[in-house]
């Protein structure tokens, strides 16, 4: 080959084929079970003696290689959370009995009965003695797959691993505060804090505070907005930035209009880690695990924490948390904050708001070791000057002295022989007063904005191009984000919107916004206040990913009068400030027939409704409207649509089937047996092949018989 020219790697690759021949299909393999075991991880966790004695040991390293049992928790600010709660106490746990009865050939009083976790709040949290394989793959566990799936998918109860709920319950955030989630994908516990914010809508319609939900990978921060979408809160801005170097952002304060550095009340630091404590959900972590990947994350953990502390607000809480064993990450990154704010930040016990969750308090003495675990260090002076760049002074335990004022025994440590659950380490911080080394000079970010705006004219430009908005075009740190337009003083949209849902003078229009520079808006969005504030003030210094809550889109029908719907994502929000002149309280029977027509062109006529609702529909006109259902515990509104002659549900497929379930109806129609499904196909293909069979047979026996002839 001449020099300078390129190989065709094309080429290259049939020329191995040709030499080495094809290789063997692994899919024709069977799946073999990965080795629950990894020498290195053995002996170094024994060496750290995270257990009491021999007997804790051997319980840890057989509960530590057994599979993990699913969790979920019921979403707590809903309505009808409890009403729900109480159908899966019943119907769905006797359900789940039976079914586990028939898949562990027990008899069912054999049944180990599903655990309400005690440390979570109103015993909204359920662990169930099967694992996910148990089942997804088991057709007696059917009916309890497919309600975790709807109800997951509505909003209505989340998925997650037990200990995962620990941060945000000790985080213990109120309605008032400003929360940020550092670390947020994919989403979990940001979904938690969304919950907390929303726990008194009796108190407020809107929460003043928000959560401000954080992740530097640009394709998870979509994953984290989907999951918290779920809940459709106006109280969340998704943003995509290094958390260790997350920048200051300012905030106008209501009463006197001047801009100052934001500071948070609560700060949730569940930090990248080397997750050893999850081996029982990813057992491929056996492969792969080494003591080099704690060294490598010390720093990055350090100063994703270092920055939270500088962004908490004095008299704050900060969260910081791993689902990681190994005390480099943990305790060694806890003991190295505290020592360096110099009294400014100080451990606490929050026992109190866990009742009944089972620790140990956090080490106050470990050691360090080489990769492989073959050399042991006890202080850095032992370690070779080869490793110095690896293995720092820092992650060594600080004297005892020392350590007895920082208070490390108030972390907690959660190992999954302890309750059945995956290994945790959660550490509660508080700061008494601000940090020596933190930044606050609000007239510095002032000054960087004129310049970063004369930065992105050029985009700005492109954004108002006379051929309408563009898509979305892919960028090396991720896709360019449309615009967030708020509505003006004087928005004509908003005028019609007022007038035909006799809208609340207390709704806030300044807090409608698009994501489109065209005047044809499609759909409308609603944050809060605090959130509009936040968007405005800082969309220049750091990349906004998502905010808002549909809340109305643009129906084009010739028969309505507005061309403005209702959203079922924003009703929750909107609810409040809608007047009476578009609302239809109905009966049970009705709000039936209406969720069971699941053929958009042929919803019901209204003559086959109540006569009361009959009545009620003639006195509205062709367009949007929510209809109301008053149950004795609980009361629902649902987005309608009021028909020339018809009235129809517009709510998606899950939370069409949520609510059936919530008002006792029948939902086998909306239920898919995929087993079922896999018999027909089955039964279709031997049909096919013995078809097929004949046919050959019959031409096979037609040529024969042309040959003797």
């Amino acid at each position: 080959m001449a020099r300078g020219k390129k190989q065709n790697p094309f080429a290259a690759r049939k020329r191995q084929k040709r030499e080495i021949g094809n290789p063997p299909d692994r899919r024709a393999e069977p799946y073999k079970e990965i080795e629950r075991d990894n020498a290195s991880f053995i002996k170094y966790y024994q060496l750290q003696r995270i257990c009491a004695n021999e007997e804790e040991w051997q319980q840890f390293l057989a509960k530590i290689r057994d599979n993990l049992p699913v969790t979920f928790r019921v979403t707590g600010f809903k309505d009808e959370a409890k009403a729900l709660l109480k159908i899966i106490e019943t119907e769905l746990f006797a359900e789940y009995v039976r079914g586990a009865a028939e898949l562990n050939s027990l008899s069912v009083e054999e049944v180990q009965r599903p655990l309400c976790l005690p440390w979570y709040p109103n015993g909204m949290a359920y662990q169930l003695n099967l694992t996910r394989k148990d089942i997804r793959r088991s057709e007696s566990m059917l009916r309890l797959h497919n309600f975790l799936i709807v109800e997951t998918a509505a909003g209505n109860i989340s998925r997650q691993e037990g200990v995962s709920m620990i941060p945000p319950v000790v985080l213990d955030v109120q309605p008032t505060d400003k929360v940020l989630d550092m670390c947020a994908a994919p989403g979990s516990k940001t979904a938690q804090l969304i919950e907390a914010l929303h726990a008194t809508p009796e108190a407020h319609k809107i929460p003043p505070g928000f959560v401000l939900a954080n992740d530097v990978d640009n394709n998870r921060c979509y994953m984290l907005v989907h999951q918290a979408k779920r809940l459709n809160s106006p109280c969340l801005l998704v943003t995509n930035h290094d958390s260790s170097f997350f920048p200051n952002l300012l905030q106008t304060d209501a009463a006197t209009g001047h801009k100052s550095i934001l500071k948070f009340d609560k700060i949730l630091c569940d930090v990248p880690c080397s997750g050893d404590g999850t081996l029982r959900k990813n057992p491929d972590i056996w492969l792969k695990w080494n003591l080099a990947q704690a060294y490598n994350l010390h720093g990055v953990q350090y100063r994703i924490v270092r920055r939270g502390a500088e962004m908490l607000e004095v008299g704050g809480r900060l969260v910081y948390s791993t689902c990681s064993m190994n005390p480099i990450e943990n305790e060694a990154v806890v003991q190295r904050i505290i020592k360096d704010s110099a009294g400014a930040l100080e451990l606490v016990n929050a026992s109190h708001l866990v009742p009944g969750l089972k620790y140990n308090p956090g080490m106050t003495n470990w050691q360090l070791a080489t990769k492989e675990v073959d050399a042991v260090f006890t202080q850095f002076d032992e370690v070779p000057e080869s490793l110095h760049t690896i293995i720092r002074p820092a992650m060594f335990p600080l004297p005892a002295e020392e350590m007895a004022a920082i208070g490390i025994e108030k972390c907690m440590r959660i190992l999954p022989h302890m309750q059945d659950t995956g290994g945790f380490f959660v550490a509660i911080i508080e700061k008494r007063r601000a940090l020596s080394f933190e930044q606050n000079d609000v007239k510095d970010l002032e000054q960087q904005q004129p310049a970063q705006e004369e930065k992105d004219k050029p985009e700005a430009e492109e954004k108002s191009a006379p051929w309408g908005p563009q898509r979305k075009r892919r960028r090396l740190h991720g896709f360019k984000e449309d615009p967030y337009i708020f509505f003006g003083e004087d928005d004509a949209d908003y005028a019609s919107l007022k007038e035909f849902y006799q809208l609340d003078e207390s709704f806030n229009k300044r807090c409608l916004l698009t994501r489109c520079q065209s005047d044809r808006k499609k759909n409308i969005y609603y944050c809060s206040e605090a959130i509009r504030d936040l968007v405005l003030n800082n969309e220049q210094n750091i990349k906004i990913i998502n905010t808002g809550v549909k809340t109305f889109v643009r129906c084009e029908n010739r028969h309505t009068q507005h061309p403005y719907r209702l959203a079922q994502e924003g009703l929750q929000t909107s609810n409040g400030y809608i007047g009476d002149c578009r609302r239809i309280q109905v009966e049970r029977e009705d709000l039936v027939l209406l969720l069971n027509c699941t053929d958009p062109t042929k919803p019901p006529s209204t003559h086959e409704l109540k006569q009361v609702t009959q009545d009620r529909c003639k006195e509205l006109c062709v367009g949007s409207c929510i209809l109301k259902y008053v149950d004795e515990s609980f009361t629902l509104f649902i987005v309608g649509w009021r028909g020339t002659s018809s009235l129809r549900a517009y709510v998606a497929k899950d939370e069409t089937v949520h609510i059936l379930r919530l008002l006792g109806a029948d939902v086998s129609k909306f239920e898919v047996n995929k087993y079922e499904k896999a018999k027909e196909a089955a039964a279709a293909a031997e049909e096919a092949a013995a078809a097929a069979g004949a046919a050959n047979g019959a031409e096979n026996k037609e040529e024969q018989d042309a040959a003797e002839t």
